[in-house]
């Protein structure tokens, strides 16, 4: 008995020791990690874009108990404002991570370019069947061979256009009025094809251009026409023809998520689709979705805002006057993956 006793103290010390000599290694793997991480996002809340950055950094740095200490940076400011930078900017070791637009991300990742084919995404259906299914594994893949980990999906919404000057119903409707766009080419080959003069500036130049009328309108989700109060900047014609949706993508550096623990990459990527779920049901909150809530539009009414739902016939006429730009663009997407999404399209609306 004495000796089994003297056996069981001896380990005791021998463990204890060791744990003793453990520790600092376990205090220096816990305090490697950064004191903050910089995340980048476009604009600034309350709209649901932005939104859903700070979701994810709360979740993060939350239920990290504050050893992912994750801080938003909004209106691009890291970037100086310029939000087409920010992938270049993660690439080069400025952001840690950003809630990416597909739109100003598309020149540098041409893939992410399908979701600017004009009209090729009718409704949420649509764009659900791409995120949620093999396009939206694929795009995740070209993402992470830049060095970029791609974690989940968001929404920034439908884009529909507004104007100062006259309801937009056709084409025509279109011809000689200054339209604002964010970035990317195609959306230049859009508005010249339709007749418009279109004027490529950043959002924050966007407000007072439109208030002096250096642009007739714009194209934006209508979550964020009604945060801007785009209606005072007199934008009184608004047509809903759902030409383009604008996904989001949650993402950080490789080089940041190698530095986590197994467990930890889980907790960021977790807190990502939780954060991007919420983030898309807020953005789709008040738009008449599948009929539901319709809040939105009659808030835009209101405001004295005239707006003009398009029928699926009048849609169609838009996107037979922008296939030649349809057809161009998707070369440049990529033969096969167009093809996938015109596929998943189909099998939604079935």
């Amino acid at each position: 008995m004495a000796i089994d006793t003297l056996r069981a103290g001896r380990r005791a010390l021998i463990l204890g020791g060791a744990g003793a000599l453990a520790l600092p290694w376990i205090a220096r793997a816990q305090t490697s990690y950064r004191s903050e991480y910089k995340m980048s996002v476009v604009g600034n809340r309350p709209i649901p874009f932005a939104e859903g950055a700070f979701k994810w950094a709360e979740l993060v740095t939350e239920r990290s108990g504050g050893r992912i200490n994750v801080r938003v940076y909004p209106g691009s400011q890291l970037v100086g404002g310029d939000q087409t930078r920010e992938l270049l900017a993660m690439r080069q070791g400025v952001i840690d991570m950003a809630v990416f637009s597909t739109i100003n991300i598309a020149p540098q990742v041409r893939e992410v370019g399908l979701f600017q084919l004009p009209f090729l995404m009718p409704d949420h259906k649509a764009l659900d069947a791409l995120i949620r299914g093999e396009v939206g594994r694929d795009i995740f893949g070209v993402m992470e061979r830049r060095e970029v980990v791609p974690v989940a999906w968001g929404e920034n919404g439908f884009r529909e256009i507004s104007n100062s000057k006259r309801a937009i119903r056709t084409p025509e409707d279109l011809r000689g009025l200054k339209i604002r766009f964010a970035a990317g080419a195609i959306f230049s080959d859009i508005y010249t094809g339709l007749g418009a003069n279109p004027v490529q500036m950043s959002f924050a130049d966007l407000q007072p251009a439109l208030s002096t009328g250096a642009v007739d309108g714009q194209e934006n989700p209508i979550n964020l026409f009604l945060a801007f109060r785009m209606d005072t900047l007199a934008q009184k014609h608004l047509t809903i023809w759902n030409y383009v949706n604008d996904p989001l993508i949650f993402a950080l550096s490789r080089q940041v998520m190698n530095s986590f623990s197994p467990a930890d990459q889980a907790l960021v990527r977790d807190c990502a689709v939780e954060a991007g779920r919420w983030q898309i049901e807020l953005t789709r909150r008040g738009l008449g979705v599948e009929g539901g809530d319709d809040s939105s539009i009659r808030e835009l009414r209101q405001r004295g805002v005239e707006v003009t739902v398009l029928t699926a016939a009048e849609k169609q006429a838009f996107a037979r006057v922008t296939r030649p730009v349809y057809d161009r663009w998707a070369a440049t997407v990529g033969a096969e993956l167009t093809r996938k999404a015109e596929a998943a399209v189909r099998a939604a609306a079935a």
